[in-house]
């Protein structure tokens, strides 16, 4: 496994927006770890939207990295699309501005993998984030996401602002946000089969046919990869963040099930929606470049996930 380099970290000042979240709990640690002089900003303090409190939350950094952002799983989408491409895009446009006139030494920005077309070969190649519209449900957070790739190419032609931006596959593990109403899919469905086999029920009903496919990257292997794209990487090319491996809804449902303990019907509801049919990423440009390989198979994650939710089940699932 490729590691982070304590020296390149120790002393060194970083700011990481939404730090407090998933992802970003996961990067502080290990930041923490390795001995840097860690920054978060508070979302209540530092609203990113408005230009002035972003220069405050970048003020004095060496490097930034980005990952604060407004995100949910389909339902939340398909309710919020105006808030989702008007907080994020204005969010990416303060950090960029405001990290060149604070005079940040670098900046990483986390794009998502919802920034891909709807339709396009897989595995997905970075090169084919242009040759399409995304999945309508989450096209306008996807759009605002890969704007960050403009905004970088953008500011170092002109600025020699030095920015990467890794486009990130679905994140699961400890510390997901398990609230029903607007968590990703690993997340809700731990919930729910956590749920139901400690009720005894008979079955769970999961959105869609289960026949869509996603990628699912571990938390930890996410906020690795960020770091060594920060001390390795001078371009603003993107690159996919991910395991290259790709599994069926329906495979996740029942892998889940039976970590849970749940021994009852899968039903599912094909009157809601499957979002986009399939994902998964060619991430062989991350490991030329900077040697990252994700480390944690799928059901390894999943067990950690789900033992974590056992534990903190009464604040978890807030």
């Amino acid at each position: 496994m490729t590691a982070p380099a304590p020296d390149f970290w120790q002393g060194r000042n970083v700011v990481v927006t939404g730090g407090g979240g998933f992802l970003g709990r996961s990067l502080v640690g290990m930041l923490e770890d390795l001995s840097a002089d860690v920054t978060v900003p508070p979302s209540a303090e530092f609203d990113l939207r408005d230009p002035q409190a972003a220069r405050r939350a970048v003020d004095g950094a060496e490097i930034v990295v980005h990952l604060a952002a407004r995100v949910g799983g389909i339902g939340f989408n398909l309710r919020n699309p105006a808030p989702l491409v008007y907080d994020n895009l204005m969010m990416g446009c303060n950090v960029f501005e405001q990290c060149r006139l604070a005079g940040v030494g670098k900046l990483v920005a986390a794009c998502s993998v919802c920034a891909y077309p709807k339709f396009v070969e897989v595995p997905f190649s970075e090169d084919d984030l242009w040759s399409g519209y995304p999945e309508e449900s989450n096209a306008p957070y996807g759009l605002a996401k890969r704007m960050l790739l403009v905004l970088s190419d953008a500011y170092r032609r002109q600025h020699g602002f030095e920015s990467n931006v890794p486009v990130v596959a679905n994140l699961y593990g400890p510390h997901d946000n398990f609230d029903l109403e607007n968590s990703h899919v690993i997340a809700a469905l731990i919930r729910k089969f956590v749920e139901a086999a400690d009720a005894g029920e008979e079955e769970v009903v999961v959105w869609g046919t289960g026949r869509p496919t996603r990628e699912f990257l571990y938390v930890d292997d996410a906020a690795r990869a960020i770091l060594l794209m920060a001390e390795r990487c001078e371009t603003s090319e993107p690159f996919n963040i991910g395991t290259g491996q790709e599994t069926s809804i329906r495979e996740l449902a029942e892998t889940i099930a039976r970590e849970t303990g749940f021994d009852g019907e899968i039903v599912w509801d094909t009157s809601r929606p499957d979002g986009q049919p399939r994902r998964a990423l060619d991430t062989s440009r991350a490991e030329r470049e900077f040697g990252f390989r994700a480390e944690v198979p799928l059901d390894v994650g999943i067990r950690n996930t789900i033992s974590f939710y056992r534990e903190h089940m009464a604040t978890a699932a807030r």
